[in-house]
This record gives C-alpha cells, structure tokens and sequence, in this order.
C-alpha cells in the first residue's frame, strides 16, 4: 500500500515508499542485493535531476523510474553476459591482443617519438609517407596524387623511413 503525503516532494515520497519500490525492483531483476543497487540508482536519478515541472502523481513517476532503471540494469546485464568469459576457476581468461598498463605507455612513447620525427619532415614528404604507409597507396598512385614522379615520392618515402630510424630502438625493446 502506497504511502501518500501530500505536498511531499520525490525524495520524500520515494523515502516513504521505500519498500514498495525495493519489491518493484526486486521483481523485475530477481535478487535482493540487485534490487537494492537499482532502488539506490533510481534515488539518485530522482534527487540529481532536475525537474522543471509539476508532477501529479509522485508515486506512480517513483515507480516507473524504478521499472525504467530496473530495466536498464537487466538489459545492460543482458549485453555484457555476450562479451564475459569466465574460466572454470572463475577468473578471466587472458585475451589476446590485450597488454599490460606499462606496454600501452610504452606504445604510447614510441608514437608520440614518432610523431615528433614526422613533424620534422617537408610537409609534402610526411604527407606521401603517411599515405603510402597507412593509406596503402602506391607509390604510382601518389605520384599522380601529388603531381610529381614516382621516382620523387620514392625518394621522399626513403627520407622519411631513414628520419624515423632513430625511433627503431625504441620498437625493438
């Protein structure tokens, strides 16, 4: 039974119906400890926001804030389920292509290193490079791109590999 004051605010009206909705969550996403997450959220959904207008009914809005963020919780769980791995002794399987914390600044260092070597370069020379490099151009293709000879963009890819050389120790540990 919905406890009623009037001219209460959501807070007060959600402190009040405390349990109600605590059941409401409860029924929708199945445990009582999630139940008690999603009615803590849906407390500091109603507080934080901030509503411009009058609400008629406090109750009924507490409980489909509830419902809404119930459901949200569960379909959340609902997509992360897909992505979780879990081994047989319940700790996460180690993913391929994932790397340690010091690797990522390590990787990081190497192509800010790099970065700056690029930023030595003709912009021309560093354009042809990255174009060649990442954007899998040929050298044909640049050439015509850039209005120039393949022969010049051959030089200009040569001159920008030999200025990131000094970089390659950096790769190499």
């Amino acid at each position: 039974m919905a406890i009623v004051i009037e001219g209460a605010t959501l807070e007060e009206v959600f402190i009040a119906n405390r349990p109600q909705l605590r059941r409401i969550a409860q029924r929708i996403v199945g445990t009582p400890e999630i139940a008690d997450e999603v009615t803590q959220d849906a407390y500091l959904k109603l507080i934080t926001g901030g509503y411009d207008r009058d609400i008629e009914k406090p109750y009924c809005y507490c409980c489909q804030v509830i419902r809404n963020v119930a459901r949200d919780h569960c379909r959340r769980q609902s997509t992360e389920s897909i992505y979780r791995m879990h081994t047989s002794d319940g700790e996460l399987p180690h993913v391929s292509g994932g790397c340690r914390p010091e690797q990522r600044l390590r990787e990081r260092q190497v192509i800010a290193a790099l970065g700056k070597v690029l930023d030595t370069l003709p912009a021309k020379t560093r354009r042809a490079f990255e174009l060649y490099r990442l954007g899998g151009f040929t050298q044909r293709e640049l050439a015509a791109e850039m209005g120039c000879s393949a022969t010049l963009i051959n030089f200009m890819i040569r001159d920008a590999t030999l200025a990131i050389a000094e970089c390659r120790d950096m790769l190499d540990d």
